[in-house]
């Protein structure tokens, strides 16, 4: 059976430890595919200034060329109205019914998976991948009836966050060894974060 992974977030940018989080899930899970799915409109970003959907799939895009097995898809740019991740898993599980789905987010995510629109279906549609985020402990989700559902990545915890790295792009800091270099050129190119 082929083995797929969506891996959802907004990506506003795309750095290296997600790039380390794609591979290893590929790695561990024998996943045919990592597919990388920039959020346009997400629910849990309302009110916050997200960078332009297309400026972000780009630099995914960029991040990502000559990756085996990783892809991107602008399903979710596509759609209208919100992105909830339910319905990005209806329409991957419609589109290849045959395809054992899996789906990738932070520990972060399942600790406000009840937030998220129909948290049940998702876990109907998919095997819920899950790695360790700063600040976030495994001892912490032991109460949470969907960590029991969910796949844990082993690995380390990688302190990089897109939020600090647009902190410091936007205090003038150095941020080529957080970011691919086609990503670093494309920031400094279009000025982004300042």
């Amino acid at each position: 059976m082929v083995k797929k992974a969506i891996f959802g977030g907004t990506f506003d940018p795309i750095h290296i430890a997600h790039l380390y989080v794609a591979h290893k899930a590929k790695e561990d899970l024998g996943l045919d595919a990592v597919i990388f799915m920039p959020s346009a409109n997400p629910p849990h970003k309302q009110g916050k200034k997200v960078t332009d959907a297309h400026l972000r799939y780009e630099m995914v895009k960029m991040a990502i060329r000559g990756e085996r097995g990783f892809q991107i898809s602008d399903y979710e740019m596509n759609s209208t109205g919100l992105s909830y991740t339910y319905k990005t898993l209806q329409h991957f599980n419609e589109l290849e019914p045959g395809t054992d789905w899996h789906f990738i987010a932070g520990l972060d995510s399942l600790a406000d998976i009840h937030k998220w629109q129909n948290p049940d279906e998702i876990f109907e549609l998919c095997h819920f991948v899950v790695y360790n985020r700063t600040g976030y402990e495994i001892k912490d989700m032991k109460n949470n009836k969907y960590f029991k559902k969910s796949v844990l990545l082993e690995m380390p915890i990688l302190d990089i966050s897109s939020t600090q790295i647009r902190y410091d792009i936007s205090a003038g800091r150095d941020v080529s060894s957080l970011v691919p270099e086609p990503v670093g050129n494309f920031i400094k190119e279009l000025d982004l974060y300042r």
